[in-house]
C-alpha cells in the first residue's frame, strides 16, 4: 500500500468513534538499510490547548495503535485525551 492509498483514508478512534482526519504524513524509521512506518501523523496537535497550536503541525499515531486498514477508513485505537 502507498502513501497516495493511505492518505485518501479516513482516520477514526474507535475508542470514542471519532474521525480524527485523513493521514498528513507518514513516521519512519530506519535501520540496516531497511526502513518501516512507526507513525501516521493526522492534522492536530496532541496535548496542547488550542490556542497554542499552530494550523500546520499533527499529532503521531503509533503503527502499533493501528488496529484495521480498511477499503476507506484507519481505525486506530488512540487516547481520546490527546486529541481534545
Amino acid at each position: 500500500m502507498t502513501f497516495g492509498e493511505i492518505k485518501c483514508k479516513d482516520v477514526i478512534n474507535i475508542s470514542d468513534g471519532k474521525r480524527l482526519g485523513k493521514p498528513i504524513d507518514i513516521v519512519l524509521g530506519e535501520a540496516g538499510g531497511r526502513a518501516w512506518a512507526e507513525a501516521i501523523v493526522v492534522p492536530g496537535q496532541c496535548g496542547f490547548p488550542r490556542f497554542l497550536r499552530q494550523e500546520k503541525e499533527g499529532c503521531a499515531i503509533p503503527w502499533e495503535r493501528i488496529r484495521r486498514i480498511g477499503d476507506d477508513v484507519i481505525l486506530v485505537d488512540a487516547d481520546p485525551a490527546c486529541f481534545t
